[in-house]
């Protein structure tokens, strides 16, 4: 039996042998920046998922772009020579796995501890300052931000091209940018965050100044990987950033050769209210791929993979995001693949696993 979910596919000069797209998730596991044992055998048992794609979390492309101060990062040569080894160790389980890294910034997101911990870094435990477009917070007790200065906004042009070069060099076949769940470039987009009168802010061509520029210096500085984005279709808050401004950035990113669009939705101010269930965020990826033809990736609590085939079958998408699932299950590719009458091309040590 054929199925759309495992039918090869061709992003640009990268070919996916199906439609399963393991998203960036962050571990909080780096020491300083650098990868360690568990980025290695994480992304090492999810190069053998079954998925076409994987992509690595996101990865800072400065100190004070972290999330946490256990991030990865990629702000230099040292950095991408521990990272190197994530994608060394991914192409050696699975040649045929594809490899991606989303390049972010946290803006006022950052000095946070880890999720399990909570609340944010103190200047005792190694916290920083975050900075963003507008001294503005992101709501609840998330403290406010430092506003960005011209001369800091085209520096963190600069360290997103760096982060690029040093991706491509240590062999990935794609990068997504981060433009979404309320990160630096996100900030930037939405006029809830971006409160500015200069170039930067305003109008929409001013707000999305920073993304197209970001995305350019991007492509300039890795022309051999297949460069895409990551974006919130929708902030869930009136009077911010929604699907048609979407669309709109989509469509301009589309003309600068941007290779696929990784639609979700939110994450941007705690006043989002948002009805969190299966198939929530379907519609604006399938907004997104009917309106613009970009290759688009879908997202948000698909679990099995009856859902997961329906999504294609119907035209929301072309590559499904299965996140979760795989941190349950590292396998579900190969779970999939049988559940939907596919053929499992399970490696030769794994094959008694069939006969159960």
């Amino acid at each position: 039996m054929k199925t759309q979910l495992f039918s090869p596919y061709t992003i640009g000069q990268m070919q996916l042998r199906n439609r399963i797209s393991v998203p960036p998730m962050c571990q909080y596991q780096a020491i300083d920046g650098k990868a360690t044992t568990w980025h290695k055998v994480h992304y090492g048992k999810l190069a053998g998922s079954g998925a076409g794609l994987v992509c690595i979390e996101a990865t800072a492309v400065t100190p004070d772009g972290r999330i946490t101060g256990s991030d990865l990062g990629l702000w230099s040569d040292e950095l991408a020579g521990y990272f190197a080894e994530i994608v060394q160790t991914m192409k050696a389980i699975d040649p045929t796995t594809k490899v991606a890294v989303q390049i972010s910034h946290a803006g006022r997101k950052a000095s946070e501890r880890a999720p399990w911990l909570g609340g944010h870094l103190l200047a005792e435990e190694g916290g920083w300052e975050p900075v963003a477009p507008s001294a503005v917070s992101a709501g609840g007790d998330a403290p406010t931000p430092r506003e960005m200065l011209p001369g800091g906004i085209e520096a963190t042009i600069q360290a997103f091209a760096n982060a690029a070069e040093r991706a491509q060099r240590a062999g990935v076949d794609a990068i997504e940018i981060h433009m979404a769940h309320g990160y630096l470039l996100h900030q930037f987009l939405s006029p809830i965050s971006n409160l500015r009168t200069d170039e930067w802010g305003g109008s929409f061509e001013n707000r999305t100044r920073l993304p197209l520029a970001v995305f350019d210096a991007m492509k300039k500085a890795a022309p051999n990987v297949e460069i895409g984005v990551r974006v919130s279709a929708t902030d869930w808050i009136e009077g911010g950033w929604n699907l048609k401004e979407t669309l709109e950035l989509v469509e301009s990113l589309k003309e600068r050769g941007c290779a696929f669009v990784d639609v979700s939705t939110g994450g941007l101010h705690s006043s989002q209210k948002i009805n969190v269930s299966y198939g929530y965020q379907l519609p604006f990826a399938r907004a997104v791929r009917l309106q613009t033809g970009v290759p688009t990736i879908a997202c948000g609590l698909i679990k099995d993979a009856r859902q997961a085939e329906s999504v294609l079958v119907e035209g929301t998408a072309d590559l499904v995001d299965v996140g979760r699932q795989m941190l349950l299950n590292p396998h579900w590719g190969w779970q999939a693949a049988l559940e939907l009458g596919e053929k499992v091309d399970f490696p030769p040590s794994y094959v008694r696993g069939m006969h159960r």
